[in-house]
């Protein structure tokens, strides 16, 4: 018997299949083969039509049962992730209203920071653990504000994942993992976060109702089998934002431990049973997919907008054949990139500046020394620079970090990446060969909330190499010394 995965992304959907028995993944496959666009209307602005986000889901589906042979009704049931903080709106049809506010879309910034200086501190720490920022609550504040005939046409609003569960059973759900992300769950009294959307006049009917993860959520209707192959009646179980499931993938569970991500924007996603923090507006506090009244489990989540993404523009705006290519010939450069800085916040507004949108810099450019090389070793070196930064500001608001982890994609295929991060932090990063749409699916499997012998299977099966600090410190310091002080300067200056 099998499981399958759906990772939601911005770039494409994944899927797998894996092996309920041992967990082995039998297939992974995204669709379209290129990057699904993201429309920008206006600057700062990002938006997806989630219709195509379903097309893709049942093309991907339909390939993977076709090239594995698998009988649909060997399908027993599936788990979702799916890229966080997404606005999806639908009328009492379910149509969608409009395309979704995505995750990188800084048009709330403004009325995130009013209401969190209405609220107050007490407030937002106690009860929200974060500002409301720019996140789904406030998403949807804009589209009352902005799109009165949008918002008087809505039936409910939903989080990408919800609806992908939607469009396969037909049953509008959302779960505290999802709530938690669009700032709209409240810690304190474990319940919806009726303090933020009382503030901004919003209807909480509009609120999907809940349903618990690792459950019987709903299951695959008629319409959804025709499309996807699925069986009708497979079951759904298991929902998560894509980093909070990154986490699961990785059996990152417990306090201390924390997964990394490297792909378009960049992630530090700490567990940790802190009540209390300091940094709500720079971090982000959501439920983990282990979370509940009785273990509330807090993903602390630094996120860096302008990472892969810096890497993809160079790509694609330089005479590369393939990111291998780009590491291969930045590692014929030397540590430091010969003075030659990258700044790579060049993606929207960026939380742990404080939703400041400075842009990507170039610095210290010589155009009779610096090649393509220079550019591919700075990139990485400065998004890795970037995670470091993010670290250190973590560990100023007492969170510990012992066990580092992350997926065998994107930024850490590349030594130079991953090596720089574990030098400056002098730790080493474990690499597990698993992806979101792996971890899902094994999650859509996992019996009696058995969390401890789920990450054991993952450790013993999915560790392929490890990152390891330099003995060559020196220059590693050095060179994010340099940038620190480029960072600061342009803070400073934009």
């Amino acid at each position: 018997m099998y499981s399958i995965g759906l990772d939601i992304g911005s770039s494409s959907v994944k899927v797998a299949i894996v092996k309920i028995a041992t967990g082995e993944c039998m297939i992974t496959l995204h669709e379209p083969d290129t990057e699904m666009e993201i429309h920008a209307p206006e600057k700062g602005w990002a938006e997806q039509d989630p219709t195509l986000w379903w097309e893709y889901t049942c093309k991907a589906i339909q390939r993977a049962l076709k090239e594995t042979q698998i009988d649909a009704t060997d399908i027993q049931s599936i788990g979702i992730a799916y890229q966080m903080h997404g606005l999806v709106l639908v009328d009492h049809k379910g149509a969608v209203l409009r395309n979704s506010i995505i995750w990188c879309d800084s048009r709330a910034v403004a009325i995130g920071h009013e209401a969190y200086e209405q609220l107050g501190v007490q407030k937002c720490t106690n009860q929200l653990l974060n500002t409301p920022g720019n996140f789904t609550a406030s998403k949807l504040k804009w589209v009352k504000d902005n799109e009165p005939n949008v918002y008087n046409a809505i039936y409910k609003y939903m989080l990408p994942g919800d609806y992908i569960a939607y469009k396969l059973s037909g049953i509008i759900h959302t779960t505290k993992n999802g709530l938690s992300e669009g700032i709209l769950w409240d810690y304190k009294n474990h319940a919806l976060a009726d303090v933020l959307l009382e503030h901004y006049d919003i209807d909480k009917h509009l609120t999907p109702t809940l349903t618990e993860n690792f459950t019987l959520q709903s299951k695959v209707n008629t319409k959804a089998s025709e499309e996807t192959g699925l069986n009708v009646g497979t079951v759904i179980r298991y929902r998560a934002g894509d980093q909070p499931n990154n986490a699961l993938s990785l059996g990152v569970f417990e306090s201390g431990q924390a997964a990394l991500t490297g792909g378009t924007s960049g992630v530090i996603y700490a567990v940790t049973e802190q009540s209390t923090f300091k940094e709500i507006q720079r971090v982000n506090q959501f439920a983990h997919a282990n979370y509940s009244s009785e273990t509330p489990t807090v993903g602390r989540l630094l996120n860096i907008n302008g990472a892969g993404i810096q890497y993809r523009w160079l790509l694609n705006n330089t005479k590369a054949s393939s990111y291998e290519e780009m590491n291969t010939k930045a590692a014929t450069i030397a540590i430091g990139a010969d003075g030659l800085v990258l700044l790579p916040f060049g993606n929207g507004a960026e939380r742990m500046f404080h939703n400041r949108i400075i842009g990507t810099h170039i610095k210290n450019l010589d155009l009779n020394r610096h090649q393509d090389a220079h550019l591919y070793r700075a990139a990485l070196e400065g998004i890795a620079f970037s995670f470091v930064y993010g670290m250190e500001l973590l560990k100023e608001d007492h969170t510990e970090i012992h066990t580092l982890r992350a997926g065998n994609d994107n930024l850490f295929r590349s030594e130079i990446f991953g090596i720089t991060i574990a030098t400056l932090i002098g730790q080493p990063i474990e690499i597990y060969n698993t992806t979101g749409a792996v971890g899902a699916a094994r999650a859509a499997s996992l019996k009696d909330h058995d969390f401890t012998s789920f990450s054991k299977q993952i450790v013993s099966n999915d560790h392929i190499t490890t990152y390891t600090p330099s003995q060559n410190t020196s220059l590693y310091k050095e060179a994010y010394q340099h940038w620190k002080k480029e960072v600061e300067h342009t803070l400073k200056n934009n």
